[in-house]
């Protein structure tokens, strides 16, 4: 073949090869580009992202700014990139995306070789840019697949279309999830070491930075040795992008981490748990379980953590003693309040808070009273006008009951003090004379004012109801006896100051509450100088003198179920409860024993610092009068005696009162009273309601 016809076959030749490869190049780049059309035309809006509101973490503080909790659906704090520090976006870009300013927010070779591990099932590659973690965060999911990863450069694309770099990388690093349930640097940051993210060290922020790749093996509260592997990982990136010095890394790395774990070994769950739990579930029921695990709120609670770990000590150290002193109690409670305000100041639901004991006696378990339930009947009755000098005959009486048999309450001791006055019931507990008084002011009047005091529990109307046969929880009893500190006013009783959304607005305050009049304060007053002689020479002397003016009952239930002390100074209010869970009885536990001893304890040591101080006295409200048979005795103005100093109340003729001068001295009774007699709550033929059981 001539040489001129070989060349012209080999340009043909040539040229068809040219021509082939040009067209299937003209192919792949059609099929390149229609299947990035066809993903394209699926791809969401990423202008969404600049409205994206991720579910925020709730944080609750006492009262001094400690965090108490964090509860959350997705535990995260946004926060702006000028609050996280150099040092964190620099760990952060040096690990996962070391072009992040330089690139359009794709490495095609990283993509290149994702593809081809895919295609040929191999080992799934990464490569991803901060910006497609971002967008797989915000509008993908973490399937493993080409066609994802196509999704994910584009959207890349776009999102660097439209936002800042920096407006991006403060994104990331408030939504990419770091391990043990912790979104973004900041979550992460309280999670790991206490402190928010502006607080971090090099080393901790190089931490963070490693658990990205796997947050589930390399969160340092998981395996601490692969997360110091990481750590020291992330150092070298950035001494290779010029961030820091071999000298720096090095001396970084042996920096101690200060995790959580190593200050508080063994921390689980919430601080002071019977509290937070409480203000938690408060939370729920005002604002509902989404807007707490989801909104982001910041709560501004009132626990006073001095007061708590006070209140904690004396709730174990009087079980403690209970067991000790075998009285066969394993419980106790205890609810202190702001009289004034109403404010929760401390709460302990039980001897110990574990898994298997997160019961809180104090609000969720409803117990007996006794006879600290007495003081609405003689609320009632001294509101209503009946002096505390009133007479009434504590002699046997018996009431018909429903079925025919008749009801004779009685005292633990089955002894009778004869006439005595209202006052020196109270003082020395007297079940029959609390029962007379409830026949003579009626039932509904009884819890009407019980209710209106601070008592939210129902109570039943009948006549047991005097010596607390209706069940109330110890947070009821505090409130109900801060409306007489508190001079006749009620503030229901509230765990919170103040409540915030996520963006700052006060949702709700606390701070400044309203006070309902219930009582006059003559009333309370005089109900207050009746419960100082329960201390200072009553059932409960002398273990509930705390050496400062005073004021509280016992309660004793029938078999020593249950045995109370409620008592109050100007400033505080605390009730206490002790007993079983199971409703079992105690060995003669009387209220004037362990549990006034668990409340002097308390009130002595959280009250340090704070002057004794007298209850007011409201003088154009009450009348002192001489020569009554303690000496003298308050009245309500209008209500003093023409002469003598009160009257009387005969059970048979219950209005028939009478001049107290009338009524020669009492007869000594056959047996002296003891002052820790127990209530008999129940008819005998009436079966104790049930105890609440966890």
């Amino acid at each position: 073949m001539p040489k001129s016809k070989r060349r012209k076959r080999a340009v043909r030749i040539w040229r068809d090869l040219a021509i082939a490869v040009f067209m299937l190049a003209l192919f792949a780049i059609g099929t390149v580009a229609g299947m990035v059309a066809a993903y394209g035309r699926n791809l969401p809006d990423i202008s969404r992202m600049a409205d994206y509101q991720p579910a925020g973490t709730t944080r609750i503080y006492a009262r001094d700014g400690t965090q108490l909790a964090s509860v959350y659906k997705e535990n995260r704090v946004w926060v702006p990139l000028s609050r996280i520090p150099p040092v964190v976006r620099e760990a952060f870009i040096a690990n996962e995306d070391h072009n992040f300013y330089s690139h359009h927010g794709v490495d095609f070779g990283g993509i290149v070789r994702a593809g081809f591990a895919d295609l040929t099932h191999q080992q799934f590659q990464g490569a991803s840019t901060i910006t497609q973690q971002l967008a797989r965060r915000l509008f993908l999911n973490d399937q493993v697949s080409l066609s994802r990863k196509i999704q994910e450069a584009l959207l890349a694309m776009e999102i660097e279309r439209f936002y800042t770099k920096d407006e991006i990388l403060e994104r990331y690093l408030n939504i990419i999830y770091l391990g043990s349930g912790a979104y973004g640097v900041d979550a992460a940051a309280h999670t790991y070491f206490g402190r928010g993210v502006d607080k971090l060290t090099l080393p901790q922020a190089a931490i963070l930075a490693g658990v990205v790749a796997a947050p589930s093996v390399y969160s340092p509260l998981v395996n601490l040795g692969l997360a110091r592997d990481r750590e020291r990982h992330v150092l070298d990136r950035m001494v290779e992008q010029g961030d820091i010095t071999s000298d720096q890394a090095d001396a970084a790395y042996d920096e101690p981490l200060d995790l959580v774990s190593e200050r508080l070994p063994g921390l689980q769950g919430y601080r002071y748990p019977y509290f937070t739990t409480y203000a938690i579930a408060q939370l729920e029921h005002i604002f509902g379980a989404t807007a707490v695990e989801e909104g982001g709120l910041q709560v501004y609670t009132a626990l006073d953590e001095r007061m708590q770990v006070i209140a904690q000590e004396a709730v174990a150290w009087g079980v403690h003693q209970a067991i000790a002193e075998g009285i066969g109690a394993h419980q106790a409670a205890l609810v202190a309040l702001r009289p004034s305000t109403g404010e929760i100041l401390a709460m302990v639901g039980g001897a110990h808070f574990s898994l298997d004991n997160q019961f809180n006696r104090a609000w969720q378990a409803r117990r007996q009273p006794g006879s600290s339930f007495k003081i609405y009947d003689y609320t009632a009755a001294i509101d209503s006008g009946l002096p505390a000098s009133t007479i009434v005959n504590d002699t046997p009486v018996s009431y018909p009951m429903g079925d025919g048999t008749q009801w004779s309450p009685e005292d633990d001791d089955h002894s009778y003090m004869g006439a005595i006055t209202l006052r020196e019931a109270l003082t020395m507990s007297r079940n029959i004379v609390a029962v007379k008084l409830a026949d003579r002011i009626g039932l509904d009047r009884i819890i009407d004012y019980a209710h209106r005091m601070g008592v939210t529990s129902p109570l039943e109307a009948n006549l047991s109801l005097a010596l607390g046969s209706s069940v109330v929880t110890v947070l009821d009893q505090a409130s109900g006896y801060s409306t007489l500190a508190n001079q006749g006013l009620h503030v229901d009783p509230t765990p919170f100051r103040m409540v915030k959304d996520s963006l700052g607005t006060v949702i709700l305050d606390d701070r400044f509450p309203a006070a309902t009049d219930v009582v006059s304060a003559g009333t309370a007053y005089i109900m207050t100088s009746m419960l100082e002689d329960v201390i200072e020479h009553g059932t409960g002397y002398p273990n509930a003198v705390i050496g400062r003016p005073a004021a509280g009952k016992t309660g004793t239930t029938t078999d020593f179920r249950d045995a109370w002390f409620v008592g109050y100074t100007p400033d505080l209010v605390v009730a206490v409860w002790l007993g079983n869970d199971d409703y079992s009885r105690m060995n003669e536990s009387y209220g004037g024993n362990i549990p006034a001893r668990i409340w002097a304890k308390f009130m002595k040591a959280a009250l340090t610092g704070t002057p004794p101080h007298e209850f007011p006295f409201p003088a154009e409200e009450v009348a002192k009068v001489s020569g009554c048979r303690r000496g003298y005795e308050y009245f309500l103005k209008g209500t003093e005696p023409q002469s003598g100093c009160g009257g009387s109340i005969d059970e048979t003729q219950p209005d028939d009162v009478q001049p107290a001068a009338a009524i020669a001295e009492p007869p000594q009774p056959p047996v002296q009273a003891t002052p820790t007699s127990p209530a008999t709550l129940v008819p005998p033929t009436a079966e104790p309601p049930p105890s609440d059981e966890p």
